[in-house]
C-alpha cells in the first residue's frame, strides 16, 4: 500500500513527511512499546503506535522505519514534528484505535510483520 492510501483508509492526517505519499509500506507493526518495535528487521514498515513523543521518533530512526502512524487522535508536539523532518519520517495520525486502524489497514492488504 502507499502511504497516501493508508492514511485514507483510516481518515488520517499527513502531518509531515509529504515526500513519503508514494512510498509503498509492504507491513505494519503496531505497539506502544518501542523496546518492542526495535526487534524488527524488515524493511517498508509502517509504526502504528499511541506513542506521541520523541521516543517513538528516535526509535523509528534506529529500526530505519520511515513511517508512523499516530492512533488514538494523538498529535505530535512541534519537538516532535521538528525531528522527523530533520530525519525524513513521515508523521500522520487517526483519531481510531490502535486495534481499528490496524484491522482496517489489515483488511486493506497490508501484512503483518510476524
Amino acid at each position: 500500500m502507499k502511504l497516501k492510501d493508508i492514511i485514507a483508509c483510516v481518515d488520517g492526517h499527513l502531518i509531515c513527511g509529504e515526500s513519503h505519499l508514494e512510498d509503498e509500506i509492504t507491513r505494519g507493526f503496531a505497539s506502544d512499546l518501542m523496546s518492542d518495535v526495535l526487534t524488527i528487521l524488515e524493511d517498508d514498515i509502517l509504526l502504528i503506535t499511541g506513542l506521541s513523543n520523541n521516543q517513538a521518533i528516535r526509535t523509528a530512526e534506529m529500526s530505519d522505519i520511515k513511517n508512523i502512524l499516530l492512533v488514538r487522535n494523538k498529535k505530535p508536539s512541534q519537538n516532535m514534528i521538528d525531528m522527523a523532518q530533520e530525519l525524513n519520517i513521515s508523521l500522520s495520525y487517526t483519531s481510531y484505535s490502535l486495534f481499528k486502524a490496524s484491522a482496517l489497514l489489515f483488511n486493506e492488504g497490508l501484512k503483518p510483520v510476524y
